[in-house]
């Protein structure tokens, strides 16, 4: 064994080997940010994920003593946590997105879009302020930059009846998605397609687009902690601003818009850039628990679409 030898002698229960993670990870400097916002949660994830048991439950373990093999394994995944600065997910090949479990290696970035919260939230189907009234009524999303697919399957599960489409430059983040989307049973209502943004899209509109894009400044990605510089470089830069891709996306969405529908896209920290230079898009800003002013909606309408809306119950004049 290497030199994670003395933990797996030494740390006996899961509560031993959470207490030994939290401190390589402190005294080692990590970063996190990938599914996790500190030391603890990581360590947690990384303990749970490693023994198989559900990732939200932690108390009732705590003080479960653990196999040989068990200890070997969690004493490995830590120290290659800390040598590697591999974010946890890839060491695990698991990431999870409201819940849902999602297999990833370095061939896409670890799925961990706002947009995901803000779909499962009361801004999609609510009953008060509500973007989409009715998530029956939306039959045809697009989910562009899918990456691992995350966004794609999490709207496959929130808008029941519809079919979607899911598009990437990368054949090799596809690959990734498919084992995904074979994971979650969804061959038949879910469909891959390699290409760059709407090029393969030709003729095709949808009553919601979907979309985290690549957005990281130039700058940005010259000062990326390592954890970040091992997942692809082309999903997290976008131009000198982090804003190429989203410009064009902005530039084609409407006419891939049905009335009545709208575009929700992640930008990160370019509002202040996109609102000057498009000031005549009305953005409806939705925040959530750990971002402010980084995910926009607009309606069809306002990118071009014409007719009432059908579908969003916000309309932006």
């Amino acid at each position: 064994m290497t030199d994670a030898l003395p933990a797996a002698e030494h740390l006996l229960t899961v509560r031993d080997f959470l207490r030994h993670a939290v401190s390589r990870f402190r005294s080692a400097g990590l970063a996190f940010g990938h599914g996790a916002s500190d030391a603890f949660d990581e360590a947690a994830f990384m303990v749970l994920e490693g023994l198989k048991l559900p990732i939200d439950t932690l108390e009732p373990f705590l003080d479960a003593r653990l196999l040989p093999d068990e200890r070997a394994r969690l004493a490995e995944l830590i120290e290659a946590r800390v040598t590697t600065r591999k974010p946890a997910a890839y060491l695990l090949k698991r990431a999870y997105v409201q819940g849902i479990p999602l297999y990833v290696d370095e061939r896409v970035i670890v799925p961990r879009s706002f947009i995901c919260e803000l779909l499962v939230s009361d801004i999609v189907g609510g009953d008060d302020f509500t973007i989409i009234e009715d998530t029956g009524s939306v039959e045809t999303v697009l989910d562009l930059c899918t990456g691992s697919g995350a966004i794609a399957i999490l709207a496959a599960e929130v808008f029941e009846n519809a079919d979607i489409d899911a598009v990437d430059l990368s054949p090799d983040a596809l690959e990734v998605a498919k084992i995904n989307v074979a994971e979650h049973g969804l061959e038949g209502r879910l469909s891959l397609i390699e290409g760059d943004l709407f090029a393969p899209l030709e003729g095709r509109t949808y009553d919601l687009i979907l979309t985290n894009p690549p957005y990281v400044d130039e700058v940005a990605m010259e000062e990326l902690p390592e954890e970040y510089r091992h997942e692809p470089a082309m999903a997290l830069g976008s131009g000198l601003d982090g804003l190429d891709i989203v410009r064009r996306i902005l530039a084609e969405a409407g006419a891939h818009l049905n009335p009545g529908g709208g575009l929700l896209c992640e930008i990160g920290a370019g509002r202040e850039i996109i609102e000057a230079e498009y000031p005549d898009l009305p953005f409806l800003w939705l925040d959530t628990e750990e971002s402010e002013g980084e995910v926009f909606w607009l309606a069809a309408e306002a990118l071009g679409a014409t007719a009432s809306s059908t579908i969003g119950a916000v309309e932006q004049d």
